[in-house]
């Protein structure tokens, strides 16, 4: 069944991104009628059960503004020193307007070894989810004054949808200085059209995509639609739409016809069940008692805790995929452990209360969560 916009309003976990363009003016001063109303918005979705998490640009524009320089510097030290000065500003900036709504938010800076080292792709994602369990608002950008450029993003609309593989998001909205994507430049095409859905990103539309937008942020359409090329392949949706709209976030959600929807043929969940099952190496086995082996026939899948557990093979790390295996040998399922081998093979057997005693630490009650375990057979 082909997505509409009303099933946006089931979207709980939802990443919005804002350019620097939309809470900035063009001078790099910082548009306080707009982050207000942004953090206004984002508080009162989170009242309302949602979970939110901020994607914001603006740090090197911010920097720029208060070392009263005449344009954004062309070299990389020059940026780096500029988003060093504006990040501090702008994340007071937020701390102080979330604060008047009651809304607690934390910083978190990250750079593409998030995506491809597994422990600090790990870490990244625990970190996240503890702060979204705690009802906390993550406001994230661009580790830019350490990032080498092997290990840059390069703009933060493709790092909303990174985020958003990250943390298992269901919806990316993207809020720019353009209203969504049109069939032809609207500043050189007046008759352009605005487009509002695209079930399949094709090489015309990525033709179509412009160069940068505007003078203070570093992506244009290009970028977007790669960050909408990189979503929808992980099975999530995105929108991109205007951030000068009066509460655009809200309307988004509640399936209102506002921008460009970018439609995944699939939902997150199937398609990480798809990954888990198909796509992703198996580095190692885990066997599983009977009570286990039954609990998770019977209901269809159901977190694997250790004290199913009977033992372990292979050398993994956290973050692995590894195949769940019964007495008999009979492979059962494949999923995503929180925890080494290692630690498995100190932890098999107890009880979920007894892990931090046993390891010094504990990241989760459970070895493999349901929503990261496919059932084969």
């Amino acid at each position: 069944m082909l997505l509409q916009r009303e099933d946006l309003k089931k979207a709980k976990r939802v990443v919005v991104k804002v350019g620097s363009s939309t809470i900035t003016y063009t001078n790099g001063k910082r548009n306080y009628f707009r982050i207000d109303r942004l953090a206004r918005e984002l508080s009162d979705l989170q009242n309302q059960g949602k979970e939110m998490i901020l994607v914001s640009s603006g740090a090197v524009a911010v920097g720029v503004d208060r070392l009263g320089l005449p344009e954004k510097p062309k070299t990389i030290p020059g940026k780096q020193a500029c988003a060093a000065v504006g990040q501090g500003l702008l994340m007071h900036t937020y701390e102080k307007f979330f604060a008047e709504y009651g809304q607690i938010v934390a910083q978190v800076l990250v750079t593409r070894s998030e995506m491809l080292d597994r422990h600090r792709y790990t870490n990244a994602r625990n970190t996240f989810m503890e702060l979204i369990n705690r009802r906390v608002i993550p406001i994230v950008n661009e580790n830019d004054v350490v990032a080498l450029d092997e290990l840059k993003i390069g703009d933060n609309d493709n790092l909303s949808a990174m985020v958003a593989n990250i943390v298992d998001a269901d919806l990316v909205i993207i809020l720019s200085d353009v209203d969504g994507l049109y069939t032809a430049n609207p500043q050189t095409h007046p008759d352009a059209k605005l487009v509002d859905r695209v079930e399949e990103i094709t090489p015309e539309i990525e033709a179509s995509a412009g160069g940068a937008g505007s003078s203070v942020g570093t992506g244009g359409m290009c970028t977007k639609i790669q960050a909408a090329k990189s979503a929808t392949t992980s099975g999530i949706n995105l929108v991109i739409a205007s951030g000068s709209k009066n509460d655009a976030v809200s309307r988004i959600l509640n399936g209102e016809n506002i921008g460009t929807l970018f439609v995944s043929k699939e939902n997150r969940l199937q398609f990480r069940k798809r990954w888990l099952a198909f796509g992703a190496k198996i580095s190692g086995k885990v066997v599983v008692d009977d009570g286990c082996e039954k609990a998770i026939r019977k209901s269809g899948g159901c977190s694997i805790l250790p004290v199913g557990i009977k033992s372990v093979e292979g050398d993994f790390d956290a973050g692995s995929t590894v195949s769940v295996v019964t007495e008999a040998g009979h492979e059962l399922a494949r999923g995503l452990t929180h925890y080494s081998s290692a630690e498995l093979q100190t932890i098999k057997g107890a009880r979920s209360s007894e892990i931090e005693h046993l390891l010094g630490h504990k990241a989760y009650d459970e070895v493999i969560h349901r929503d990261d375990l496919v059932i084969l057979n």
